[in-house]
């Protein structure tokens, strides 16, 4: 851990973050040697520190933060700047900090906080690439689709601006009017459109039920992504993912009008200003990279009900699929897989869920098991598949959001259709859910494993007092509590059948001095069938 690195008066920086004095309350952007990483509003993002406030390096940030780099911070626009020299963090001494991709293309922290490339170091040729791409995407839309769709959000923001892309944007993103007023229809409205977007070739990832995105792949081997975001009025309201909603007149959306943006003219909402202003506020004309959203919590309740909104981490999974860290994970069979194998039949089917690099269902597979495996990451899922090949052709291996009920509710009913006993497996998973996200995977437990026709067996990384929560990989994992974990099951008419807390390994196989084991099953009570 390096120590305190005092910058300039009233600034320190070290490996947790950045203080600056209580006078600094504008935008704040970072960049390394030269470079754009990453903005933020001390106001807003600090928290209290021991020598003011501190502004937390972003997690998916922080494991390249290791050596030495020109940090300059300023304020955007104005000229002035903070802070602009050398520092050193972590342990990479004199090495220079590299914030890149696997292919050495920089990234900085979008809007959301995950590391993506944005277009502001992407050159003429790759901007001119996503641009027709883009254009391509909505022609088909409308054309095959049937969808008025136009651009939307950054894209708009910046053709309306400049003419130009938003440098700090990372995505092109794109919105149509749905006709529909019923969240169901809504949905299948949703599918239908993406259906046809197959049909013309485009690969897809479905996000939520009223956004999906269109993979654009580049020369360069990037992927840049396209969102589909659908748009609808419901008891007057205008609803607009991602979770967007208030109050737009039907005459500001349609009939569309058009833009140039780079050169390329696109379709727009029939009046661009209002929608910037309803999407951005009325400061949506001064440029602000740290600018994130605000949204009506009652709509965001009632889109997260319907659709069930983000997919936040589904970017941040993919990255660390491709990242060097997953290639660190061994490719044998973790101690838990080992552990469930001693206490299940030969025979017995047994269903990964978060299956990651496919090794422990490979494992089983290799066994003797029929295996079903499912993760969130087209990436994971493509892992687990290639490993399986090896083993069992016909081992299949799906997509599982659990923060969608809809696709819970699918895949519950799914493995609680197979034939003969079942088990379902879920190695260092619980630590990557949220509250809803946990309770969702109880549900689909008990739908899958109702009346002892099976076991569920759980390991997670455990609190302690002496413990950090925090866990790798960064941001997406964390300790859970073991009892808190254990109440929850109960409450769903579990029954915890073995418990086991001691010394282990975390989701990445590293040493972990704390780990729960647990061996679940659900007895079949009239009670719960519907909790």
């Amino acid at each position: 851990m390096a120590s305190p690195v005092l910058v300039a008066d009233g600034c320190d920086v070290d490996d947790h973050g950045i203080t600056l004095p209580s006078s600094i309350d504008g935008v704040v952007t970072v960049s390394l040697d030269g470079r754009y990483i990453w903005s933020f509003r001390p106001r807003r993002d600090a928290l209290p520190g021991p020598r003011g406030p501190v502004v937390a390096w972003p997690a998916f940030l922080r494991p390249h933060l290791r050596g030495t780099t020109r940090l300059t911070l300023a304020e955007p626009g104005s000229g002035r700047t903070y802070v602009d020299r050398e520092v050193v963090l972590g342990d990479g001494g004199a090495d220079r900090i590299a914030v890149v991709d696997v292919h050495g293309h920089p990234l900085a922290v979008n809007k959301v906080g995950n590391l993506t490339r944005v277009f502001s170091e992407t050159d003429d040729d790759a901007r001119r690439e996503i641009l027709r791409g883009t254009a391509l995407v909505l022609e088909d839309l409308r054309e095959h689709g049937g969808a008025e769709a136009f651009l939307n959000y950054g894209c708009l923001l910046g053709a309306i601006r400049s003419g130009r892309m938003i440098g700090t944007d990372c995505d092109a993103d794109l919105c149509y009017l749905s006709e529909q007023t019923h969240p169901a229809d809504v949905i299948l409205e949703s599918y239908r459109l993406e259906r046809a977007m197959t049909a013309r070739g485009w690969p897809t990832v479905r996000m939520s039920g009223g956004d999906f995105k269109v993979l654009l792949r580049l020369a360069d081997g990037r992927t840049c992504y396209v969102d589909v975001f659908v748009a609808f009025y419901t008891e007057g309201t205008y609803y607009q993912l991602g979770n967007r909603s208030g109050r737009l007149p039907r005459s500001a959306v349609l009939p569309t009008s058009t833009v140039v943006l780079e050169g390329v003219e696109m379709p727009a909402p029939a009046d661009p200003e209002a929608m910037l202003a309803f999407v951005y506020g009325p400061g949506w004309r001064v440029p602000d990279p740290s600018f994130k959203f605000a949204d009506p919590a009652r709509g965001v309740r009632r889109l997260d009900g319907w659709l069930r909104g983000y997919r936040d981490e589904l970017p941040a999974w993919n990255a660390f699929f491709r990242s060097a860290e997953a290639a660190e994970v061994p490719r044998r069979r973790s101690g838990f897989a080992r552990w469930v194998a001693l206490r299940v039949l030969l025979g017995d089917t047994l269903v990964e869920l978060g299956s990651g690099t496919g090794r422990d269902a490979a494992y089983f597979a290799r066994r003797g098991h029929r295996v079903q495996a499912y993760d969130i990451s087209p990436d994971a899922r493509r892992a687990t598949q290639r490993r399986l090949r090896r083993s069992d052709d016909e081992a299949a291996v799906r997509r599982l959001m659990l923060d969608e009920l809809r696709t819970v509710a699918v895949t519950g009913a799914e493995i609680g259709l197979l034939a003969g006993r079942r088990h379902v497996y879920a190695r260092g998973l619980v630590g990557c859910l949220g509250a809803e996200a946990r309770r969702n995977l109880w549900r689909l437990a008990r739908m899958a494993l109702d009346g002892d026709r099976g076991c569920l067996f759980l390991e997670f990384s455990a609190t302690r007092p002496d413990l950090p929560d925090a866990l790798a990989p960064a941001g997406l994992n964390r300790r859970v509590d073991a009892d808190t974990v254990v109440a929850e099951l109960e409450a769903c008419g579990a029954r915890v059948d073995l418990r086991v807390e001691r010394p282990g390994t975390d989701l990445l196989d590293r040493p972990d001095p704390w780990t729960c084991r647990l061996q679940v099953t659900f007895p079949s009570t009239g009670a719960n069938r519907h909790v």
